[in-house]
């Protein structure tokens, strides 16, 4: 009997711990975080039988490659924790800040798949590796001083290309032989690789690509000599450094850039769009890449990105040819990746456009020399948008894609016969599909799939089938986590319907203060049946300390069409300001616990420009937190900026009204502003000149910056404090 009391005690201790558990910042903000490290690298092998990806431990130290056998459905290790210590060393070992959030921010593979699926190629910290999964040994193929960056497989395997010192490699597999094919490549002149502005802000990952038959490669040059330079400074050690990054702002010289065609068995190098004027001038280039025949295909891409091309070399003697072109004179041009496919009579061309105001997909049908493009239908259409083309099943003639149909808060796998016809949704439960197939079959695919209260979980799925989780995160049910209000609201237009979340704090009394959090600008969208994330986990600590969140996603953000988008456009702040407190006004009413004397606003980057627009624009908010934000337009850089505010000449007095530099002596509310020292991206000028205008007008403000630290403001330690002092700050101002 006293065995069994004890027994049952010990029991009761252990569901008493598990029922309810305090939800700290610390805990969200430590390595790992509530719900565990996510898988690295998610890879499907090339003959799609398997899914590859690194499973480390919540510290990031310690960790495995492991695959997923599509046959049986069956996990196992493929490369051991102490050989992947050795070939991939963890992110967290990486002491350069801004190496660290490149890695991460822009997904970085740390190993690739051979061609033959029996071979991993690993960069090692700038070095590559071989490992053989048969024999279980690695080879090292590169030893230079100088890292070897962005490797590729030749689609025979007999190559591999990498970029070295700004230039193009490649190492013949068989002999060994390393032969350098570009010459010319400094800190100004880049081959093939890729800079920063085309990875932050045309999303290119990749600026060389093999031709099918091994042959050839083609590469993007980019020339910097001309762009402006930007001191990024390193306060800590006792002789400051600086690193000079290339960041044309507003206005400012962009790289110019053009394709080269490199022979690769001479080394022969050619230009096959040399008689394109468009690539002297300082446009953009930001798709390019092989048609299955073998033929050369490269996007064209204006200044004011207004006019996209899909554009053919020349044949001999003949002037090149445009097959498709796209013109918002005016909007903008969203950059699409063309999909081509095989067909019997040559070569069809999937294209993305938002010609009639959402994002769909065309069919355009090219004869066998590639010298005309027929438009044949139009797949998709309605009030919703396509984000993505994930597969083609040539033989069943089926495109697969991702869309929001039905609900703009929700992410889906949908299909669409190529003959035109129904649209299937593929994908079954309510929340966000994230999908990802092998890159020559449609049989199976990879499904990141969350909810807002449900952390992700990685699933296998068939086509039409089951789907089977190889990772989930950690339950977080212990935490009691209070759901949103999806609630909607009428824009300040009078007319157009806005999408909002509302948390509402539990077991309250009387009025409670009400905390905006927009994110507010382009290709942002908040308001969405996904999981909430570490951020959103920090909605829970207000929660819990007595405040109300709400989360509007306002005219100007993406995922509602061009209209929706582009409301805001050469006008940065005002339609995006009158919406949230147009939101704001139908929440107060309608909510009737919400103080509208005890109302905060904060965000973070264009959230963070949304902080600063909001408290020099109204005296709604009693306190405010400012976290990475533009504080002048001119200071962001160009290929963003001018996508949507236009060029500065032509649009002087647009850039003035939206930066908050400005009308700095209007200030209303306690301001806290947060700036990394080491943030690339927006840099810390936007901060300094608007500290210095705060204080030209004598208004108070609270400043926070951290050392080193990037846009994102990494780190256990440093998001621990961070968000401690965004606590800090509304309990202070607006308890």
């Amino acid at each position: 009997m006293k065995r069994l009391i004890v027994c049952l005690l010990l029991f009761a201790q252990f569901a008493l711990s598990q029922a309810s558990k305090q939800l700290t910042i610390e805990a969200i903000f430590a390595e790992g975080g509530v719900t565990g490290r996510a898988p690295e690298t998610v890879k499907w092998s090339p003959d799609g039988t398997k899914v590859s990806f690194v499973q480390r431990d919540d510290s990031g130290a310690h960790g495995s490659l492991w695959y997923v056998d599509v046959a049986s459905g069956k996990k196992a290790v493929l490369v051991a924790e102490e050989t992947l210590a050795t070939l991939q060393p963890p992110i967290s070992a990486v002491q350069d800040e801004r190496e660290k959030e490149r890695l991460t921010r822009y997904s970085v593979a740390g190993y690739h798949w051979a061609p033959d699926s029996r071979h991993l190629l690993f960069d090692t910290r700038g070095q590559l590796w071989l490992y053989s999964l048969d024999t279980g040994k690695s080879q090292q193929l590169t030893n230079s001083k100088e890292p070897s960056s962005e490797p590729k497989f030749s689609p025979d395997g007999r190559y591999l290309s990498f970029i070295r010192a700004h230039n193009i490699f490649v190492r013949d597999m068989k002999t060994g032989i390393e032969r350098q094919l570009t010459k010319d490549g400094n800190d100004d002149l880049l081959n093939g690789e890729v800079d920063w502005l085309y990875a932050e802000e045309l999303d290119v990952r990749s600026n060389y690509f093999w031709s099918p038959d091994s042959t050839h490669i083609v590469f993007l040059q980019t020339n910097r000599k001309q762009v402006p330079t930007y001191p990024l400074v390193d306060w800590v050690p006792v002789q400051a450094t600086a690193d000079m990054q290339k960041y044309p702002q507003p206005g400012d010289p962009n790289p110019v850039v053009k394709l080269g065609m490199i022979d690769v068995a001479s080394g022969k190098v050619s230009w096959p769009f040399q008689s394109d004027g468009q690539q002297e001038l300082d446009g953009y280039i930001p798709r390019f890449g092989f048609m299955p025949s073998g033929r050369l295909w490269a996007e064209m891409l204006d200044r004011k990105q207004q006019t996209l091309a899909l554009r053919l070399p020349p044949p001999a003697a003949k002037s090149q040819y445009a097959p498709v072109q796209e013109s918002e004179p005016k909007s903008w041009v969203e950059v699409t990746d063309p999909r081509f496919v095989k067909t019997g009579n040559g070569t069809s061309l999937l294209w993305t456009s938002w010609r009639d105001g959402h994002t769909h997909i065309y069919l355009y049908s090219m004869d066998a020399t590639a010298s005309s493009a027929v438009l044949q239908r139009q797949l998709t259409s309605g009030d919703f948008e396509v984000f993505s083309i994930d597969s083609v099943d040539e033989k069943a003639g089926l495109v697969y894609f991702t869309a929001n149909k039905g609900d703009a808060r929700q992410r889906h796998l949908y299909s669409v016969p190529l003959a035109g016809g129904e649209i299937r949704q593929m994908s079954r439960e309510p929340g966000t599909h994230s999908i990802t197939f092998p890159e020559k079959s449609s049989a199976y695919y990879v499904d990141n799939f969350s909810q807002t209260l449900t952390p992700p979980a990685l699933r296998l799925c068939k086509v039409g089938g089951e789907c089977t989780p190889f990772w989930q995160a950690r339950e977080v049910k212990q935490f009691e986590l209070v759901a949103p209000k999806f609630v909607d609201f009428t824009a300040a237009d009078g007319t157009t319907k806005l999408h909002g979340m509302l948390y509402l704090p539990p077991n309250t009394t009387g009025k409670v203060p009400v905390i905006l959090n927009p994110y507010g600008g382009p290709g942002g969208q908040v308001v969405r049946d996904a999981w909430v994330g570490p951020n959103g986990l920090f909605d829970q600590i207000l929660l819990n300390r007595g405040f109300a969140i709400l989360k509007v996603d306002n005219r100007g953000m993406s995922g509602r069409g061009k209209d929706f988008v582009s409301a805001s456009r050469l006008k940065f702040g005002e339609v995006e300001l009158a919406d949230q407190i147009a939101a704001l006004d139908q929440a107060l009413k309608d909510f009737p616990q919400l103080d509208s004397d005890r109302v905060g606003f904060w965000g973070w980057s264009y959230g963070g420009f949304m902080t600063l627009y909001g408290m020099t624009h109204s005296t709604r908010f009693k306190a405010g937190v400012s976290v990475a934000p533009v504080s002048d337009w001119r200071l962001y850089d160009s290929t963003y900026t001018e996508r949507f505010m236009g060029m500065p000449k032509e649009n002087a007095e647009g850039y003035k009204k939206s930066s908050p530099v400005h009308y700095a002596s209007n200030l209303s509310g306690h301001l806290l502003i947060v700036h990394g020292t080491g943030d690339d991206n927006v840099h810390m000028q936007n901060t300094m000149t608007m500290v210095n205008q705060l204080i030209e007008a004598k208004k108070p403000f609270d400043l926070q910056l951290y050392p080193r630290k990037t846009h994102g403001i990494a780190g256990s330690a440093a998001r621990t404090h961070l968000f401690t002092r965004i606590l800090d700050h509304f309990e202070r101002y607006l308890k």
